[in-house]
């Protein structure tokens, strides 16, 4: 497995919001607990909001809304690569809104405030083909908001492109990589894309109905169901998504 697809594989695995612990996740994915604690320092540099120690677990954190704050020079630093990416986004208004956000942080920092470094982006972070959904994005982010079905040609895991008919519910930011949380009408049931992995996309006509138990909520509640119940020994695996 690709380290790519392995940092990808630890998220899903964490976003039920339970603690698991290194050794599971290692003997899951086959790789050994080293590996495994190199890729949550690699999700925690990467903004994924991973909290946790050796020997006791790791779980993601729901994000938290502070008041304002001091920001120190790497802080700082984020907060300008955050704003680069959505740059590059080919959707106008998070353009727009990238934009105006860069000027008003300009027009509060002190003089002498250091410029994030050069040559900074994707080239340095281990989600390199992020960057490759970019041109995508304004497409499913209007789906999602209009209800329209997708259609699109999908490289799953093993390098298998497969045809998906597709409900897009919501847009999620893991650390350089995009996803999308959908219903999927060949397997019936809720499935997670890679926004970097999807090879062709078309905006359908069609609509999707407001359905109860296929809304982005009641994948949510999926997951809260599976942080109280315990997980099965072994685990199934679709080829179709990431």
């Amino acid at each position: 497995m690709r380290r790519t697809d392995r940092l990808f594989a630890l998220i899903q695995i964490l976003r039920d919001g339970r603690l698991h612990k290194a050794q599971d996740m290692a003997a899951t994915l086959e790789v050994s607990q080293r590996t495994i604690y190199r890729d949550m320092d690699t999700l925690v540099a990467s903004g994924v909001p991973v909290q946790g120690e050796r020997g006791v677990g790791y779980m993601i954190t729901a994000q938290i809304t502070l008041p304002p704050l001091n920001l120190t020079a790497e802080e700082l630093e984020v907060l300008h690569l955050g704003i680069a990416v959505v740059e590059e986004v080919g959707d106008p208004d998070l353009k727009a809104a990238a934009k105006s956000l860069s000027s008003k942080v300009d027009a509060v920092l002190p003089e002498g405030t250091r410029k994030p470094p050069e040559g900074w982006g994707f080239a340095v972070y281990p989600f390199i083909e992020g960057s490759n959904a970019f041109h995508l994005m304004p497409g499913i982010r209007n789906a999602v908001q209009t209800r329209h079905k997708l259609s699109l040609t999908y490289l799953a895991a093993d390098d298998i492109e497969t045809r998906r008919y597709i409900w897009p519910l919501n847009l999620e930011y893991w650390g350089k990589v995009w996803t999308c949380t959908a219903w999927c009408e060949l397997r019936q049931d809720f499935r997670v894309f890679r926004v970097d992995r999807i090879k062709q996309l078309k905006t359908l006509d069609q609509s999707f109905p407001d359905m109860p138990g296929r809304r982005y909520a009641d994948y949510l509640a999926t997951l809260a169901d599976k942080a109280v119940t315990p997980p099965p020994e072994t685990h199934g695996t679709d080829p179709g998504e990431g």
